[in-house]
């Protein structure tokens, strides 16, 4: 008689993250995690393979806000788990969903100072809504559907599992498995007496605004609130991963003249963005402004203020009661309505203003006039990136968005190191789409080696690196060698002019070294052509030494 099939831990958690419908997984394998990857590719899902654990914990939590599912990270234990905890806290702030699943010593050995031994779990429970170990090999299904079912309804967030070795490596009667289940979000609207009272107040405003945020990115409700818009004819303002919802080019759209259109507006209808540093907590809104606020998450509604209705709820069913409630502009004819207007005039002058600095003859070349060049040579449906101080912030002003969810940058929880990791995931996300991930040069470093990861991936993106000598501000060569003869080189100092295309050229990418603006539109050019890896290192004016000054800093 033939003994009963059996199968290691590793084998059923394989297994049962593929019940959940997973597809990919990011990680970095050794002991004792690398039969979980060999049970992961053995199931069909893909594996790719990191260089550092923060940028496959970065690259999951980008695939979770594109995809809308949990993005799922494995990592050794004690300190893979450690290094990790950066993507693992950034989906939770981010408010994505995250699966960070964690080998761990044997159970057997736990106080004795084991290999690696770390309180995983204790360690995680902080920045998770769930973390757990399951109490034998047979409850891993169970443990993971419970992990991405957390992750994934009310407000997303981040799980973990933690998978000690002996249950890895052992082996249990397939029969003894207990069974689990594919975990759904479960979708809620909003109250209609709240909808009715927010429908009131919205067709009474003045000076309406709607301020769309990463959340309606991530709802998918791009139909729902571009519907919105359309009927109640209001100026919106998207945050920087909320472009693209409504389309940039929208004749509502008042990002250029958004200080003006958060003072002014007496109404704010708030869509999936939290009143947090990005939106100066609401201290910048007119003083008797009355906001409507609707977002999935009880708890976030008035954190930082009195809000006036508050509607909980998934964001596309909340705004589609909206739109059916309002049915009509806010006044007969916004096109010549003064509020609406006041808007037009402004964007149209600051956006004079962006345009003369796009022009700029100085060399080394701006930001702006960088920036510009880049952008003539994107197509429209590109997935852009951007990350560090200034390269991302004044990023945000330049490039437009037509469509949601096709740029990403280091959001609520404002982190360096995100880059090549969430470039990495958006290329595999979106295979057929040109990817290129705009970095600064105190940024790259933080994730510079994933270039072999991509390599190696065969992933075609399109590294652009803005080399300004410095974190924030660098220095010229000659002020960089005066500074540094003294014993007087400041913090915020790189050395001048490091040659980062050679980065990419020695892990089998091509590179280019670009110092004029002609230089760089053809370099452009070449990596979007270019079936492989690309990174075009820009020197730019390294600024000098000066005080930091930033839009979202506190006056």
């Amino acid at each position: 008689m033939s003994s009963p099939p059996t199968l290691t831990g590793a084998q059923v958690l394989a297994r049962a993250l593929k019940l959940q419908g997973v597809t990919a997984v990011f990680g970095i394998v050794g002991i004792p995690v690398v039969d979980v990857a060999e049970a992961i590719q053995a199931e069909g899902i893909r594996f790719l393979s990191f260089r550092n654990e923060q940028s496959c914990s970065y690259a999951a939590s980008a695939w979770g806000y594109l995809t809308q599912t949990p993005g799922v990270c494995l990592v050794v234990s004690g300190p893979g788990v450690v290094h990790a905890l950066a993507g693992l806290v950034n989906s939770q702030v981010n408010t994505w969903p995250l699966v960070l699943i964690g080998g761990s010593c044997e159970t057997t050995l736990e106080g004795s100072g084991a290999f690696q031994e770390c309180k995983q779990v204790e360690m995680c429970r902080p920045y998770t809504k769930y973390a757990e170990r399951p109490p034998t090999a047979q409850h891993i299904p169970l443990v993971v559907e419970r992990a991405f079912r957390h992750a994934l309804v009310g407000r997303p967030g981040a799980s973990y599992i933690d998978l000690p070795a002996d249950y890895i490596q052992g082996h249990v009667a397939a029969e003894t498995v207990l069974a689990s289940v594919y975990a759904r979000p479960v979708f809620a609207q909003a109250d209609p007496a709240d909808i009715a009272r927010a429908a009131e107040l919205l067709s009474s405003a003045k000076r309406p605004l709607i301020i769309v945020g990463k959340g309606a990115a991530y709802a998918r409700a791009e139909e729902e609130v571009r519907g919105l818009v359309d009927v109640y004819q209001a100026p919106f303002l998207p945050t920087p991963m909320g472009k693209g919802v409504v389309p940039d080019g929208h004749p509502r759209n008042a990002s250029s003249a958004r200080s003006l259109a958060l003072k002014s507006a007496d109404v704010i209808l708030v869509l999936g963005a939290r009143l947090n540093w990005i939106l100066h907590f609401g201290r910048r809104f007119h003083p008797q402004a009355k906001i409507v606020q609707v977002d999935v998450c009880a708890e976030e509604i008035g954190t930082t203020g009195q809000v006036e209705v508050a509607l909980q709820g998934h964001l596309p069913l909340v705004v589609r009661q909206l739109t059916q409630a309002l049915k009509a502009p806010f006044v007969e004819n916004p096109d010549a309505n003064d509020y609406v207007q006041a808007l037009v005039g402004h964007a149209a002058a600051n956006a004079q203003k962006q345009e003369a600095k796009y022009h700029s003859s100085a060399l080394p070349m701006t930001y702006h006039r960088a920036f510009y060049e880049i952008k003539q040579k994107l197509p429209e449906d590109v997935v852009l990136i951007s990350e560090g101080a200034n390269t991302m912030d004044i990023a945000r002003t330049v490039y437009d968005f037509q469509e949601p969810r096709r740029r990403l940058d280091c959001a609520t929880f404002a982190n360096m190191g995100v880059g090549l990791g969430f470039a990495i995931a958006a290329q595999v996300h979106y295979p057929e789409a040109h990817v290129v991930a705009i970095v600064g040069d105190s940024a790259f470093g933080f994730s510079a080696m994933e270039l072999e990861t991509a390599v190696r991936s065969h992933l075609p993106l399109v590294i652009i690196v803005i080399n300004n000598n410095g974190i924030y501000f660098g220095l010229e060569q000659h002020e960089y060698e005066e500074l540094e003869r003294q014993g007087r080189l400041p913090a915020t100092a790189l050395r001048p002019d490091i040659r980062y295309e050679m980065f990419a050229e020695a892990v089998g990418g091509k590179g280019y070294l670009v110092s004029t603006p002609e230089e760089l539109s053809k370099a452009v050019e070449a990596s979007l052509q270019h079936k492989g890896l690309s990174l075009i290192n820009c020197l730019i004016a390294p600024g000098g030494y000066q005080k930091l000054d930033f839009a979202w800093m506190a006056k």
